[in-house]
């Protein structure tokens, strides 16, 4: 059965898109405006302790959450930390592993080549960001009855929800730095999260410190990372 806005499909019900048709030039001047606000956006690790309202943080987060997800399964959970204790443990335990990598785990080519960012070892930044964003990802769900339900695409689903995460910050005029101190499973311990979540992505999040510095650096253009065919 059809009725008006609705149809039924596979015992389904389907809403009509909502759309309203807007003209070319319209279309370019939003592509073009994205992307000069995009174009500015750079990994900053030096942050001011400003508070940030969390309405904001909410408004971010629920752009992320409306990514799309295979069989729309919504793997992720947002764990946003403003604890200052918790931020203290968490920056102990990264530094550690950041620590080991530096010495032990990257390669020379590796430490070479990260070295135009500056960074090291150090990560003051996880205590002084207003918030730390940590995302995880859901391996599996359980049901009722305690057995797992499968989730479709994993990586791929929390990856692209990540995008629209770092998006809706910059959109929000805020800043952040996509941060993986490897292994991460000391943030599941910390958090005290469920054996089925995983942790992805750490992103410290909030205003840029008044006197911040960011590598000079040059992003490849059009014809160096896309085809048309």
């Amino acid at each position: 059965m059809t009725t008006k806005g609705t149809k039924l499909i596979n015992g389904h019900t389907h809403i009509r898109y909502q759309s309203k048709p807007i003209s070319e030039i319209k279309v370019l001047k939003r592509s073009e405006k994205f992307y000069k606000n995009m174009n500015k956006r750079r990994s900053v690790r030096d942050f001011s302790d400003k508070p940030i309202p969390k309405d904001i943080i909410e408004n971010i987060l629920k752009t992320a959450g409306s990514a799309p997800s295979g069989a729309h399964k919504q793997p992720w959970t947002f764990c946003v930390v403003e604890n200052p204790e918790i931020k203290k443990q968490i920056r102990f335990a990264a530094e550690a592993e950041e620590k080991q990598s530096y010495e032990e785990r990257m390669s020379e080519s590796w430490l070479k080549d990260i070295k135009p960012m500056g960074t090291n070892a150090s990560k003051p930044f996880i205590e002084v960001a207003p918030y730390l964003i940590i995302v995880f990802k859901r391996l599996f769900e359980y049901d009722e009855n305690g057995d797992k339900l499968q989730n479709y695409y994993v990586n791929e689903s929390v990856g692209i929800a990540c995008g629209m995460l770092i998006a809706a910050i910059q959109n929000a005029g805020l800043v952040t730095l996509t941060h993986t101190p490897s292994p991460m499973r000391f943030l599941e311990k910390i958090l005290e999260r469920p054996d089925n979540e995983r942790a992805f992505l750490l992103l410290p999040v909030g205003y840029a410190a008044d006197d911040c510095f960011v590598p000079e650096l040059h992003r490849k253009s059009l014809r160096d990372i896309c085809v048309f065919y």
